[in-house]
């Protein structure tokens, strides 16, 4: 028998927030992590990003601060700031009927006054990057006496990172009393050594993973600059037999952007993401699920959740920063057996993370040829003509013979008046005329691509250019070698 979230001990603001966000039933790492974490233990939990972890800990997490005290009470460490600020979102999402709940990401590359601002109003959980933490910590403006409650996300990832001495310091700092979480998709000794330091008696939950990708998937990719994205795109939603997808972008503002340029040329788009309020949200995913809508536009985050059958493709438009959410993406589509593709636009260095994507799905993505503006207006004469001849086929049209005899009479040929209305019936032609520099360019299909730096290389620079010299300058000793003018 399916659990649901009532059973698991939620309060009744949380169980609002669920169910308001469309949650039927809770995932199986949700239905096990919950009611344990409520309980006060220590967590283990091993399960692949996109297994419902994020809500696991973060319901829990809600339940358990003091609205009334005004400090840091739960601290969320992640491994960079993309998964921090989609953690954020999502607590600010299960918090929406819990009100006078604040939350805030904290990582590096951002002003750190402005987060040491918003800490000092007070903020009952933060989500931040381990460096960033360490800052706030040397500056004494974390106060960690009243964390009740730390969660490590991607444990595995951080320590692949480098952030070992960081987490140790971070776990030092916070009170002994508080209840741990550890969340890893793999277990190696690195996790396990970190797990026996600064667990208490932690219960393991492992949640078998699901195949990383769909067969019914067909993946392809696209050079595409950034400016020649929508014109592109435009191009394959013309030549497709159906145009139902989803377009996934890395922020809220390519969101915005796509959708705006897809309805001004005359598709039917809309958007979801994070500043989109929850009736509208609801409104946009009805217009979308009844069809009014075949163009859904969203981040991530604002997609999580959606179960939705019949999607034909998924655009990522932005390449994810994440292998893991590629293949949450692309899993929106190939549903109950029916086919589906993914379309992916990347250009010069992103082709690289694509390689790695490539790696943690063990399958490739095969690149493909930019369709020409003569292939996209073939394809849509294509289309009117299939219609015409179902059209006449079944015999269901009235008869306009007095309407086509005046053409006629004013001197025009049967095949002019036919090939006007094909005109007529094919829209906006002018919608697929956008001349973009990847016209002109020639297309290989496989390309040989070269490593821009070395696999250990976490900088994505070269592994040793700090030891390269330049040609033709003197080894320096570190003493003056010239003198100072008086």
């Amino acid at each position: 028998m399916e659990t649901t979230f009532e059973e698991l001990g939620l309060q009744p603001e949380l169980l609002a927030s669920v169910q308001e966000l469309g949650f039927e039933s809770p995932s199986p790492v949700q239905a096990k992590t919950i009611p344990v974490a409520l309980s006060g233990r220590d967590i283990v939990g091993i399960s692949q990003t996109g297994s419902g972890k994020t809500a696991a800990f973060t319901l829990p997490a809600l339940q358990a601060i003091d609205l009334d005290l005004n400090a840091p009470q739960v601290l969320v460490l992640c491994p960079t700031r993309e998964l921090a600020v989609q953690v954020c979102e999502e607590v600010h999402r299960l918090s929406n009927k819990l009100k006078g709940v604040s939350a805030i990401p904290v990582y590096g590359g951002a002003p750190i006054d402005r987060q040491i601002r918003a800490m000092k109003k007070g903020v009952h959980i933060i989500i931040g990057t381990p460096g960033r933490v360490i800052d706030h910590l040397k500056r004494r403006t974390l106060r960690t006496e009243n964390i009740r409650m730390c969660i490590l996300d991607e444990a595995d990832r951080m320590l692949d990172m480098g952030f070992r001495a960081d987490m140790e310091t971070i776990l030092d700092a916070i009170p002994r009393e508080r209840q741990t979480l550890f969340f890893s998709a793999t277990m190696n000794k690195g996790v396990t050594g970190l797990i026996r330091a600064f667990s208490n008696q932690a219960e393991y939950i492992e949640i078998e993973g699901r195949s990383i990708t769909v067969d019914t998937v067909e993946q392809f990719y696209y050079e595409v600059r950034n400016r020649s994205k929508v014109e592109v795109m435009s191009r394959l939603l013309d030549i497709a037999p159906s145009q139902r997808g989803i377009v996934f972008c890395n922020t809220k503002k390519a969101v915005d952007e796509c959708c705006e340029a897809l309805i001004a040329r005359g598709y039917p788009a809309d958007r979801i993401h994070g500043d989109i309020t929850q009736p509208v949200r609801e409104k946009v995913l009805r217009r979308f699920r009844d069809g009014s809508v075949e163009i859904l536009v969203a981040t991530d985050v604002a997609a999580r959740g959606l179960d939705i059958e019949d999607i034909d493709m998924v655009f990522n438009y932005d390449l994810p920063y994440d292998p893991e959410d590629y293949v949450h993406r692309i899993g929106r589509t190939g549903r109950a057996g029916r086919s589906g593709r993914s379309i992916t636009f990347c250009y010069g260095r992103d082709i690289y993370r694509l390689e790695a994507i490539e790696r943690y799905t063990r399958q490739p993505v095969r690149r493909m040829r930019i369709p020409s503006q003569e292939e996209v207006e073939g394809s849509r004469a294509d289309k009117v003509f299939n219609q015409l001849r179902d059209h006449l086929e079944q015999g269901k049209y009235r008869r306009y013979d007095p309407q086509i005899d005046r053409l006629l009479d004013t001197g025009h040929t049967p095949t002019d008046i036919a090939s006007a209305l094909f005109d007529l019936l094919q829209g906006d032609e002018e919608r697929g005329r956008e001349t973009i520099a990847e016209d002109s360019e020639p297309f290989e299909e496989n390309p040989k691509r070269k490593k821009p730096y070395k696999k250990n290389d976490s900088r994505g620079g070269r592994q040793d250019y700090r030891k390269k010299k330049k040609p033709g300058y003197p080894k320096t000793t570190g003493k003056r070698r010239f003198k100072r003018p008086n």
